[in-house]
C-alpha cells in the first residue's frame, strides 16, 4: 500500500511537497532534490517524521 509522505526543505524547514511512496519496498527516508520557493533554489528535500 502507498503512503502519503510530506517532503521538508533541509535548509528553510517549509513543508513543499506532498508524495506517495511503498514504505514495504522502501523502508528508508525518501531523500529529493526539488525547488523551494522560500530559499528560491533547488535544495535538498527530506521526509518529514
Amino acid at each position: 500500500m502507498r503512503d502519503r509522505i510530506t517532503l521538508k526543505c533541509t535548509k528553510c524547514g517549509m513543508e513543499n511537497y506532498i508524495n506517495t511512496r511503498n514504505k514495504k519496498t522502501q523502508p528508508e527516508r525518501m531523500v529529493a532534490q526539488k525547488f523551494c520557493p522560500k530559499c528560491n533554489a533547488k535544495t535538498e528535500h527530506r521526509e518529514k517524521k
